[in-house]
C-alpha cells in the first residue's frame, strides 16, 4: 500500500487528534471556562450582597436587637379581651363589640377599598387587554408598535401605585379616585406584561388559517388568539384583584381614600387596638376574595377544558 492510500485515521492518531481525544480536551476547556465564569459571577454575587448588608444595614446584631420590639408592638396592638364578658355589648371593656366599637365605620370604609380594587382591576385588565396583543413578539403589526407598547407599559408597571396616587391627589383631590386612576394605571402595565407573555406561547396554526383565508390582523387576534389565552388572563385578572385590595389599603396612606387613610390615622395617634381590628379585617378581606377567586377561576377554566 503506497503512503498516499493510507488510512487517514493512522496520521490522526499518531497526532494526537483522533475524536476521542479532540471530545475531552474540547471538555476540559468547557469545564475550565465554566469554572472560571462560576469564579467571576460568583465573586461578583458576594460583592453585590456585602454591599447591599452595608447599606441596608442588615447585621445580625441590629436584627437580634430589633425583633423584641416587634413582639412588643405585636402585643401591644392586640386587644385585651376577657372570656367572661366576651360578648357583651361595646360599653364592656374585654368584649369583641368594644375591640370593634367603631366597626360600621370600618365596613364602609372596607366597601371603599374593595370598591378601589374592583374598579380600578376593571381598568387595569382593560389597559392591560389592549395592550398586550401589539406588545407581544410574534403578534405585534411591527416592531415600532411592539417597542412603543412595551416601553408604555415598563413605565405603567415601574412606578409604584403611591407615586401614582400622589400625583393625583393633587390633580382630583383627597379621596377613593385618586387612588382608582393610580391602581388601574399599575394594574394595565403589570397585566400587559403578564397578557403578551401568554400570546407569545399560542398556537400559531388558528392564526395561519385565518390569514389564508383572507382575514384581518383583528380576526386572527379575535378568532386565533383570544379563545386559546381567555382562561389565563382570567386567572392573572383575579390574583390582581387579590393584589389590588391590598394596594388599596396601602395608597389610603397619602389620602386615596379607603379604609387605607384610617389605618394611617389611628397608627399615627398610636390607637392600638384600633390597628390590630383594621389589619385583622384587611387580611379577612384578602382571604376571602382568594377563596372566592380559587372557586371562580378553577370553574372558568373547567368550563374551557369541556368545550
Amino acid at each position: 500500500m503506497s503512503t498516499s492510500q493510507a488510512d487517514p485515521r493512522s496520521f490522526e492518531i499518531a497526532d494526537g487528534d483522533d475524536p476521542v481525544s479532540l471530545f475531552e480536551r474540547h471538555r476540559a476547556e468547557l469545564e475550565r471556562s465554566r469554572r472560571a465564569s462560576t469564579l467571576i459571577y460568583g465573586g461578583l454575587f458576594l460583592v453585590a450582597l456585602a454591599a447591599a448588608v452595608y447599606i441596608s444595614q442588615f447585621y445580625p446584631q441590629k436584627l437580634a436587637d430589633g425583633v423584641p420590639k416587634i413582639g412588643d408592638y405585636i402585643y401591644d396592638i392586640l386587644p385585651v379581651l376577657n372570656a367572661d364578658v366576651l360578648f357583651e355589648g361595646t360599653k364592656t371593656e374585654g368584649s369583641l363589640a368594644y375591640w370593634y366599637f367603631n366597626l360600621p365605620k370600618y365596613l364602609q370604609l372596607l366597601l371603599e377599598t374593595v370598591n378601589m380594587a374592583v374598579f380600578a382591576t376593571i381598568f387595569g385588565t382593560l389597559g392591560g387587554f389592549l395592550l398586550c396583543f401589539p406588545a407581544s413578539r410574534n403578534l405585534a403589526p411591527n416592531s415600532w408598535v411592539y417597542f412603543v407598547c412595551r416601553r408604555y407599559m415598563e413605565f405603567c408597571r415601574g412606578v409604584p401605585e403611591v407615586i401614582f396616587a400622589i400625583t393625583f391627589v393633587w390633580a382630583f383631590g383627597i379621596g377613593p379616585l385618586a387612588g382608582i386612576v393610580a391602581i388601574a394605571i399599575h394594574s394595565a402595565g403589570a397585566l400587559g406584561k403578564l397578557f403578551s407573555e401568554v400570546n407569545e406561547n399560542v398556537d400559531t396554526k388558528p392564526m395561519e388559517g385565518i390569514r389564508a383565508s383572507g382575514g384581518s390582523w383583528f380576526d386572527e387576534i379575535r378568532h386565533g388568539v383570544v379563545p386559546q389565552v381567555l382562561p389565563n388572563f382570567v386567572s392573572y385578572t383575579l390574583l390582581r384583584l387579590e393584589i389590588n385590595i391590598r394596594a388599596s389599603s396601602i395608597i389610603g396612606f397619602v389620602g386615596a381614600g379607603g379604609i387605607g387613610q384610617e389605618l394611617y390615622y389611628v397608627i399615627n395617634f398610636n390607637f392600638y387596638e384600633e390597628v390590630s381590628a383594621l389589619v385583622l379585617l384587611i387580611v379577612a378581606t384578602v382571604t376571602c376574595v382568594d377563596l372566592i377567586s380559587e372557586r371562580v377561576r378553577h370553574r372558568f377554566i373547567g368550563r374551557e377544558n369541556l368545550v
